[in-house]
């Protein structure tokens, strides 16, 4: 039997793939992000990494690979970093995480 696609609802602006479900912890720090690019935590999913080949139709504007293996999405604005938790903890990596999508706003 084959897989069935994954459907996102239309309002599902970023899809975050990671290899697990966020903590609470993690959570917050996602929020965060989210609000700084202007989305709700209602306007994101998480995904595990083998799912996303099994995107069916979707509106998103955002994938964010953190700290799980990155694949091409068409038409998508792709965002890298390390998983949430060494994310938490990193400066620089928030940094770069930032500088990644400011780019896309300019």
């Amino acid at each position: 039997m084959s897989p069935q696609p994954v459907s996102l609802p239309d309002d599902c602006k970023l899809l975050l793939v990671c290899n697990a479900q966020p903590s609470e912890q993690e959570a917050w720090l996602f929020s965060k992000v989210l609000a700084s690019m202007k989305l709700s935590v209602e306007q994101a999913l998480y995904l595990p990494p083998q799912a996303v080949n099994l995107l069916g139709e979707h509106q998103l504007e955002w994938c964010w690979f953190a700290g799980s293996q990155e694949a091409e999405i068409e038409g998508v604005k792709r965002l890298i970093s390390p998983s949430l938790s060494a994310l938490d903890n990193d400066q620089l990596a928030k940094k770069q995480l930032w500088q990644q999508i400011k780019q896309y706003e300019s």
